[in-house]
This record gives C-alpha cells, structure tokens and sequence, in this order.
C-alpha cells in the first residue's frame, strides 16, 4: 500500500514561561492508503497533540518548531491558508476528543449537516440530504428520526455516531478520530469500533484512530504507533505487538488490560515519573534498563516487523 500520509521528524513546543515542554519530539510515520492505524498511549503521551498538528491547530503557547507533514506529495505546513481550507474536511477530516459537545444545541442534526455542506461550498440541499440520510444508515441510525431531533434528545453514544457522520459528509479520504470511544459504555464502544471498519472497508476511508485503551484499538488497527513522554517507542502490526510486545511500556500496557480467563491478579504500574530526560524518558519506570539508557535516547531501531526504541531489546 502507497502513503497516504508521511509525517516527518515533527517537533512540538509548548512554552509556559521560562519553561519548554516538549510535546513531540521528533516523530516520524506513515499512513498506508486504506488502512486503521492505531495511536496509543497514556494521558500526556503526546497522541492529541501529533493530531493537532497534522492540522496545524497548534496554538499559542505551543509551537510548531521543525517537521513536515506530507499528504499526496503536499506539505500540509506550508501550504497556502486558501488552499488548505479546501483539503480540511473535504480531504482530510477531524472528529475530536468530546466532539458531542460540539453540536449545537439550537439547531436540528438536518440543520448542522446544511451548515457543514454550506461552509465548503456544498449548496445542492438534494445532495446534502441524500448523503446525510446514506451516513447516518452507515453508522446505524435512523435518518427519518434522528435529522429531526436536537442534541439534547440523543443519547452520548447516538451523538458521537452524528458527529462521525457529519465528519464524512464530504467524502473525505482520511479521518483522524480522537478518543472517539472514551466517553461511551462498552456497547456504545464495541457499535463505533464497528462503524469504524465499516467506514474503512466500505467508504475507502484511511483512518487514525487515536485512543489510550489498547483493548479498543487492537480490535480495529491494521498497525499501531506506542507514544510515550512525546516519542514513538514501538511500532509495527497489531498482531504482532499485542502477541509480543517489544518496548517494556508496550508490555506495560498490555499488561493493563484485565483478562476475563484465569485469576483476577493486580496489576502493579509503576509510579509515573514526569521529568526531562538526556536519556530514555522510560527509564524511572522501567525494570529492565542498562547504564546506558540512562545516558543516551535510544532511536527507533528496526527489529524484524517492527521498530522499537529500546537499547535493550534491540539487542536480544
């Protein structure tokens, strides 16, 4: 599969007064035209933040300072304010963290897909309503009902589904969702993780799905990026990180999910240490590392299916 996407060595700042944190730091991945490419990590790994920035939604205090982000032989960066308009949405769509929120609470769900088609030129109202009555049988509502109805009289799993579906409106070839499963129940997460491969498989659409719950993202993900502190740390197929992970905050997480065979064990996660390291950012937390770890960041070395940022199993 060709890349639909290459971001290269992106760096993100965030500076609070005299203080620079650094958000990502030099991140570099490809997205394969058609596949689910899963984001993981914990709160503060720098997930949301490598999204924003895909879309250059960095604001003050933050800072792009180096990278690109190429889509189709176009650097997103420094492409034209105009010209990037018209890729947002109709090319390259965003369904943010909490996006439910974001629907307005005077306007009917017909109302908001009339808006989103208006503000990129989309003016046959026909079109708008035979798209939005198709979108919304995708991700498995009823259009005769819900185009009717306000925000306030769906349920929070009924208005994420809106809001993918709005997002899809315009046909666009890659779909970026944040978090899209972390506010709902688990039979409102298992009906999105559906909908997901749906829009994958039968759409064609090229999807990041961004998330901390591995659980989840292994379920849908063709391949997946580990982040932590700003860095990826392992990447590879999902098959073949969930059966053997590489990184020990790979193993970590995994190790998190809860197991519904065998006997209920606590999990011991050790405690998170925030600081700004010359060496692995994994370090105070890890239990298998070297002196070396604690003198150089080890980069992102390529072990059989994979790449994974770790002196220590790179080298078994």
């Amino acid at each position: 599969m060709e890349d639909l996407l290459r971001v290269e060595d992106l760096s993100v700042n965030y500076r609070v007064e005299k203080t620079v944190v650094r958000a990502l730091r030099s991140i570099s991945l490809s997205v394969r035209s058609g596949e689910i490419l899963g984001v993981i990590g914990e709160s503060g790994s720098g997930k949301s933040t490598l999204a924003s920035a895909i879309l250059r939604m960095i604001k003050p205090p933050g800072e792009i300072v180096q990278g690109k982000v190429i889509y189709q032989g176009r650097d997103l960066l420094f492409m034209p304010q105009e010209e990037f308009k018209r890729v947002l949405w109709t090319e390259i769509a965003l369904v943010p963290q909490a996006s439910q929120n974001a629907l307005n609470p005077v306007e009917t769900i017909m109302d908001h897909f009339y808006e989103t088609a208006l503000s990129h030129g989309l003016t046959d109202r026909e079109e708008v309503t035979r798209r939005a009555f198709e979108l919304l049988k995708t991700v498995r509502l009823d259009p005769e009902r819900t185009l009717k109805l306000y925000p306030h009289q769906l349920s929070g799993g009924m208005k994420q589904r809106v809001v993918i579906a709005l997002s899809l409106l315009l046909r666009p070839k890659l779909l970026i969702l944040d978090e899209p499963t972390s506010a709902l129940d688990v039979v409102n997460q298992k009906l999105v993780m559906e909908i997901v491969r749906r829009v994958n498989r039968e759409l064609n659409v090229t999807v990041i799905f961004i998330t901390h719950d591995i659980a989840v993202v292994a379920a849908v993900a063709n391949r997946l990026s580990v982040m932590y502190m700003g860095l990826i740390v392992e990447e590879g197929g999902t098959e073949w990180i969930v059966r053997s992970p590489l990184h020990p905050y790979t193993r970590l997480l995994i190790s998190s999910v809860p197991s519904l065979r065998g006997k209920i064990e606590r999990v011991e996660v050790p405690e998170w240490v925030i600081g700004d390291y010359r060496g692995c950012p994994f370090l105070p937390r890890c239990k298998i590392a070297v002196s070396r770890c604690a003198e150089e960041l080890p980069p992102l070395f390529q072990k059989r299916d994979r790449r994974v940022r770790c002196f220590v199993t790179a080298s078994d």
